[in-house]
């Protein structure tokens, strides 16, 4: 069983990226920065944070990385390059290309997670002015087997329970 921690579009907030840091960095096995930090990469906020770079950043941040997590493959973008906000398709392409099991990706500031022929498609919202719902969230996915199971937390830490989701991932 492994952990990962996924949160994006921060836009300059970095007392916040440390308590989120501190309050998970012992029970996760990797922090995730889906972009639009609006920090540079060796900012000490973004310490134990694997961070893309988002439309509103700047300092040398890769545009996306490519990780494994408990022998699942997580593609990692901000989404800006990918047109996120209009569709997931061309997301789906590159993660197709990729073969990732798990995408994650920020822009729209929209909580949200959906399967889409067997791979999971995660926003986590955004920590400082999320869209379509009130609280500023990130979440914690729960790698287990062929299942994930997602958490979301507002950032003062108060797990929101009735967005608790478990997804089945294709092999």
């Amino acid at each position: 069983m492994s952990k990962v921690l996924v949160v994006s579009d921060s836009h300059g907030l970095t007392k916040e990226l440390e308590i989120i840091r501190d309050r998970h960095q012992q029970e996760v096995d990797l922090m995730i920065h889906c972009g639009d930090s609006q920090l540079t990469p060796d900012h000490l906020a973004l310490t134990g944070y694997f961070t893309v770079a988002g439309n509103c950043d700047w300092g040398g941040f890769p545009n996306e990385l490519v990780t494994d997590v408990a022998g699942r493959k997580f593609f990692i973008t901000h989404g800006h390059l990918y047109s996120v906000k209009t569709s997931l398709m061309g997301l789906k392409y590159k993660a197709e290309e990729t073969s990732a099991d798990i995408v994650c990706f920020g822009h729209s500031h929209v909580l949200g997670a959906e399967v889409v022929d067997g791979r999971l498609y995660i926003n986590p919202g955004s920590i400082r002015m999320p869209r379509e719902r009130l609280e500023k969230t990130y979440v914690i996915l729960d790698l287990q087997d062929g299942r994930v199971s997602m958490a979301v937390y507002e950032l003062n830490g108060r797990e929101i329970a009735g967005l608790s989701r478990e997804f089945v991932l294709g092999n």
